[in-house]
C-alpha cells in the first residue's frame, strides 16, 4: 500500500477523518457544528467540516456521499466535490435532503467521505477525426438491459 503524507489542520474538536476499515478508499468527514441543523426536504446548505488540508502537487481530493444516501435520502449536491492541491480553505460538504422528511445534522455525525487520489493533467492535440472503436458513440445505456 503507497502511502502519501498530507497536512491536515483540524479546528473541529472532533477526531480526524480515518478509514473505518482496512478496505476503506474512504474518510469519513463529520460535521463541525456547534448545535443541530435542520435540512428540509429539497433544501441544501454547506455543512463545515472544521478541516483544512495541504495535498502534495499532483493530488485531489474527492467529497462523496455515504450511507446517508440509501438511509435518508441525503447525500453531497456536488458529488464528487473537488479539493485542488493548492486550496487551503476548510473542507465543507454541500449536503442536499431529497429523502421526504426533514433531517437533522448533529455536530460530529459522519457526513461524507474523503478520497485522496492522484491527478493526471492532460495537454489536448486537436485533431478532424478520432480512432474509431467497437463502440463508437454509443453512450448512456446503448448496450441495452439492467
Amino acid at each position: 500500500m503507497q502511502r502519501l503524507r498530507v497536512r491536515i489542520r483540524n479546528n473541529s474538536g472532533f477526531p480526524l477523518p480515518k478509514y473505518e476499515t482496512e478496505g476503506a478508499v474512504g474518510m469519513d468527514l463529520r460535521a463541525a457544528l456547534s448545535a443541530p441543523l435542520t435540512l428540509s426536504p429539497g433544501e441544501w446548505q454547506a455543512i463545515p467540516t472544521g478541516i483544512f488540508i495541504e495535498l502534495p502537487h499532483g493530488y485531489e481530493a474527492q467529497v462523496r456521499p455515504r450511507g446517508l444516501a440509501l438511509q435518508h435520502g441525503v447525500t453531497v449536491l456536488n458529488s464528487p466535490g473537488t479539493i485542488d492541491w493548492d486550496y487551503r480553505g476548510e473542507i465543507q460538504v454541500i449536503l442536499i435532503n431529497l429523502g421526504k422528511k426533514p433531517f437533522t445534522i448533529e455536530g460530529g455525525m459522519r457526513i461524507a467521505q474523503l478520497v485522496v487520489a492522484p491527478v493526471a493533467r492532460v495537454e489536448w492535440e486537436e485533431v478532424e477525426k478520432l480512432s474509431l472503436t467497437n463502440r463508437g458513440s454509443g453512450g448512456f445505456g446503448h448496450t441495452g438491459g439492467t
